[in-house]
């Protein structure tokens, strides 16, 4: 029985509302869940306390346990000093262009250098 800790959501339609919650990995979202530890109101301002509540006596009994907080869960608990921050992996950098493309673009890059050449001598 795999645990994590995740955001349950609740609220109305644009008005979300989330519930810090302790379930198990395959039940539903919004689904049946072991206990809930805290709150999320994202439409809170960033300062406000309320934006995050959590009970941190629980979460780091469950974290002990072997519940695993879900990213985001893991970036809203590390701004009350719950759990540390998630690493941010760097974004893949672009692949070189294949043999055909490489070819096509050496032979425009000789093309624009011969009509330079061509344009210097004509002057």
């Amino acid at each position: 029985m795999a645990l994590k800790i995740r955001l349950a959501r609740g609220g109305a339609k644009k008005n979300p509302y989330y519930r810090i919650v302790v379930a198990e990995s395959r039940r539903a979202r919004d689904g049946a869940f072991i206990e809930k530890v805290g709150t999320y109101n994202p439409l809170l301002d960033q300062a406000d306390e309320n934006r995050v509540t959590a009970k941190a006596d629980r979460i780091k009994y469950w974290i002990s346990v072997g519940a695993k907080p879900s990213d985001r869960v893991a970036l809203l608990l590390s701004g009350l000093g719950l759990c540390e921050k998630p690493a941010i992996t760097e974004t893949p950098k672009k692949s070189a262009p294949k043999k055909k493309a490489q070819e096509r673009l050496k032979a425009a890059s000789e093309a624009a250098a011969a009509s330079e050449s061509a344009e210097v001598a004509a002057e």
